[in-house]
């Protein structure tokens, strides 16, 4: 059984904005390059949500493609796929009121404008901005280095194009904040954007 947060809207948004967003619930897209955070951010809010009681779910890229996306490679048509598939998945459980965080490279607009238009409203595109040597720096998977080495092939930033988005509804710049500025920015976001529903298990 859900409960539906009755905290008020702002006001500095419109009347057909706030109809538009009366069901609780909204998919945040995370478009970023390798490095550049989202899965990290994508963690960090789901586990705040939570304490709260909050219904959210995170569907990170990786991890998909050990299950869901399994047998899907890098090339153009797997990589559309791959963006179908978690973008279906996250509209049923957004109708059912979740907080439905997507951490997904997705890197051409193509790709996201198809995620958008599977989810329709309440989706919302967050740029996790990072530069590339910041994202290489970082590596965390040691994925750069081996695509270095030529033992990746079609690596989003080296040998495969980013692009980023032009006019996301959110940009976060992981190279200049910290983890903790991130997630405040992007709690704030979600509290000014999103209605939001409460186990009451």
């Amino acid at each position: 059984m859900l409960a539906a947060d009755t905290a008020p809207l702002p006001r500095a948004l419109p009347a057909s904005y706030r109809t538009q967003n009366e069901s609780p619930g909204g998919v945040l897209w995370m478009t970023g390059m390798s490095g550049a955070g989202k899965s990290t951010l994508a963690r960090a809010l789901q586990t705040q949500l939570r304490l709260r009681q909050c219904l959210v779910m995170v569907l990170d890229g990786d991890e998909l493609r050990t299950g869901l996306n399994a047998g899907l490679g890098f090339t153009s048509a797997d990589r559309l796929e791959n963006v179908r598939r978690t973008a279906e998945v996250a509209a049923l459980f957004k109708d059912t009121g979740f907080v439905v965080i997507c951490a997904l490279i997705s890197p051409l607009v193509a790709h996201r404008e198809l995620a958008r238009d599977i989810v329709k409203d309440r989706f919302f595109e967050i740029h996790v901005d990072s530069s590339l040597a910041c994202c290489e720096a970082r590596d965390p998977k040691g994925l750069y280095a081996r695509a270095r080495r030529s033992e990746i092939p079609e690596f989003t930033g080296l040998s495969s194009p980013y692009e980023a988005p032009i006019s996301p509804d959110l940009r976060i710049d992981t190279m200049s904040g910290s983890i903790t500025e991130s997630l405040a920015t992007l709690s704030r976001f979600v509290g000014d954007h999103i209605r939001l529903a409460r186990s009451l298990d």
